[in-house]
């Protein structure tokens, strides 16, 4: 089931709109309308984009009378980091390592 969510997220997150929405959506909840502002979007448009990052989970809609109000969901965000995270000490010791073969290379280099 982790799995299948990570994938939801991961797709939602590709799309730039999407995550420049996440963004709005970290400051302060918004309108669906005020989402689509700043892309000149329709509201049918944006609530396309609105729906991925609902069914991801990234996101929560409600609707008071004609009103749709979207909140950030950060709990997804989260699992999501957490995935990543398990990958970076090996970036890390791989970066470490060759940083260090790049400075010897530089050293040796100096040194003739």
């Amino acid at each position: 089931m982790v799995e299948q969510n990570l994938d939801a997220v991961f797709h939602a997150l590709a799309d730039p709109t999407r995550r420049a929405m996440l963004g709005q959506l970290a400051e302060r909840e918004r309108t669906i309308g005020e989402l689509a502002t700043p892309f000149h979007m329709s509201f049918a448009g944006a609530s396309k984009h609105v729906r991925v990052l609902e069914n991801a989970g990234l996101m929560k809609r409600t609707i008071r009378g004609r009103t749709h109000l979207c909140r950030l969901e950060a709990a997804r965000l989260a699992e999501a980091d957490a995935w990543l995270r398990r990958y970076e000490r090996f970036w890390s010791d791989n970066l470490d390592r060759l940083e260090a073969l790049l400075r010897a290379e530089d050293e040796a280099k100096a040194r003739k």
